[in-house]
């Protein structure tokens, strides 16, 4: 399965240390990439690079960064070259939330979602870009929601970044096209992880709400999302970019 194998690539996943990043990042060790774990918390980065290393027998480093700052950006992304000499894989995972209303959003907490998850990917995407010319070629897959498709009252300025992370998408890949790097996005449905537990916990119903919906009758797990991540980070995806791919078993078909 040469189309898929990932063995000799250097891979950035940013918010890989725990819930869907965390899945994506062992996805592609066991394809067989080496993995940069980003984050902000850095006892989950060093356990999460522990474990795919333990797991998957591959070099796994985790890189302290926030994001949401530029800096550390720059910095973490110079890390990572220092450290491997190349970097041809990077999924922008990072993201965080804020639930209110728009009347009740401050203008603040409004930047700060806009920050760690759109802005972050476009310094992101920009930072590893030089390496990636340089080898020839590679792979930026930015992480969106159902929120880029639908809207959301309880969250606007996420689903306002989600919806922008999709043409980000779509204006890297044209931008980028004849420097062979395709640039694709994931748009995950309801996956069972630590921020949805708290949105389970702050909107009542929601848990039986999202069940009733999901064609395939359950919520999604970390590990759902490795195939996809595979296939737009292998020469499998070679000929596909500016794409928005849901994995959300059923859920945006059900209408």
């Amino acid at each position: 399965m040469d189309l898929f194998d990932l063995g000799g690539k250097v891979a950035i996943v940013t918010g890989g240390n725990g819930g869907i990043g965390l899945g994506i990042a062992r996805g592609l060790a066991q394809a067989g990439a080496r993995i940069a774990v980003l984050g902000r918390n850095t006892a989950k980065s060093e356990a999460a690079a522990a474990q795919i290393h333990s797991e998957f027998a591959v070099e796994a480093i985790p890189v302290h960064a926030d994001v949401s700052k530029p800096e550390d950006i720059e910095r973490a992304a110079d890390e990572v070259l220092r450290k491997f000499g190349r970097a041809d894989i990077l999924f922008n995972n990072a993201g965080i939330n804020i639930r209110k209303p728009p009347h009740e959003m401050a203008l603040s907490e409004w930047n700060e979602v806009m920050n760690a998850n759109l802005t972050s990917a476009f310094l992101m995407s920009k930072a590893v870009y030089p390496s990636m010319k340089r080898e020839g070629g590679g792979k930026i897959v930015n992480i969106g929601s159902m929120t880029s498709i639908f809207g959301a009252g309880f969250a606007p300025a996420y689903a306002t970044s989600k919806g922008g992370i999709v043409q980000l998408t779509r204006s890297l890949a044209l931008a980028w096209a004849t420097d062979n790097i395709q640039v694709n996005a994931i748009l995950p449905g309801w996956f069972d992880t630590e921020l949805t537990e708290k949105a389970r916990e702050e909107i009542p119903g929601l848990h039986e709400r999202v069940l009733a919906r999901i064609a395939q009758g359950r919520w999604a797990k970390p590990a759902d999302m490795a195939g996809t991540a595979i296939w737009l980070a292998s020469h499998a995806s070679d000929y596909v970019t500016g794409i928005a791919v849901p994995v959300d078993g059923g859920y945006t078909s059900t209408l």
